[in-house]
């Protein structure tokens, strides 16, 4: 007896070919729930009764609830713990690296469908919610905390999916258009892995990027992309390293501030991240 596992988040009848040989050579094929992934079975022309597993039947397959191992696991355990012979769990498709996003996309639409406080969201009443979340998920990492880290990664994805979803709705653009945009960007600027340019260091890496991306971008002005509501020494740090500012003068606070903030970027250092740091220490 053999049990199928089918992951949801494949299209309706792709499966292995081990999977359509088992399917093939049973003598019966039973189903404990209709859906999608049985009926597309049937139509290949394998017939599928829709029946609730209770007991060890030789020469069948048995397709699990779509995507429940864990169901066929127990089952199987249950089973060859009486006196059935083997029981063998197949899986019949598996899931790609990042197949899981999907799931967030799914809910985050079940969620603005049916949930009321979801659902009357705009971009402008999640903005703060947006900046709390990044703010969250850079303590985490602070932190050195790797479980932290990871549920502030899923709240800040979150975010990201929520925007995308409102979007969807009027602005004619989606979660799959954000996804390809940041894909597009990433091939044209590293051309030293999708193209045919040499590099011998990561420098050269960072200068191509921001060649790229300056020619991208045809700015007009050094403020031009960057954020006003940076926090002020991250603010000045992408100003300076714009105008390739090494040196301040001057004795007033606001200059001995930028010579500090030069002095991290010579040293190699982000100013912010080592104030951060040092405030950290304080308690």
């Amino acid at each position: 007896m053999q049990i199928l596992v089918i992951s949801p988040r494949v299209a309706p009848g792709i499966l292995t070919l081990q999977a359509w040989d088992v399917l093939r050579s049973a003598a019966t094929v039973r189903a404990s729930v209709d859906d999608p992934h049985v009926r597309a079975i049937v139509s290949s022309g394998i017939p599928v009764e829709i029946a609730e597993l209770t007991s060890h039947e030789p020469r069948t397959v048995w397709i699990a609830p779509t995507g429940d191992a864990a169901w066929a696991r127990a089952m199987a355990d249950e089973l060859m713990s009486g006196d059935a012979a083997d029981v063998e769990v197949i899986f019949g498709s598996y899931d790609l690296p990042g197949s899981s996003l999907l799931d967030v996309v799914e809910v985050m639409d079940r969620l603005r469908r049916e949930c009321p406080w979801t659902a009357q969201q705009s971009h402008a009443s999640l903005s703060h919610y947006l900046l709390e979340e990044a703010h969250e998920t850079l303590e985490a990492l602070d932190s050195g905390d790797d479980d932290h880290l990871r549920e502030e990664l899923g709240d800040l994805l979150m975010q990201i999916v929520f925007h995308a979803r409102i979007a969807a709705e009027g602005q004619g653009w989606d979660i799959d258009d954000v996804a390809a945009g940041i894909a597009t960007k990433l091939v044209h600027r590293n051309p030293h892995v999708f193209g045919d340019v040499t590099v011998s260091s990561a420098d050269e890496v960072d200068a191509n990027w921001q060649r790229l991306k300056a020619i991208e971008k045809q700015r007009t002005s050094v403020f031009d992309g960057i954020p006003a509501t940076l926090p002020a020494l991250a603010y000045a740090d992408k100003v300076m390293g714009r105008l390739e500012i090494l040196e301040v003068t001057g004795d007033d606070l606001g200059s001995r501030l930028l010579a500090l903030v030069a002095e991290a970027r010579a040293h190699g250092k982000d100013a912010e991240e080592v104030l951060r740091q040092a405030v950290r220490l304080l308690g």
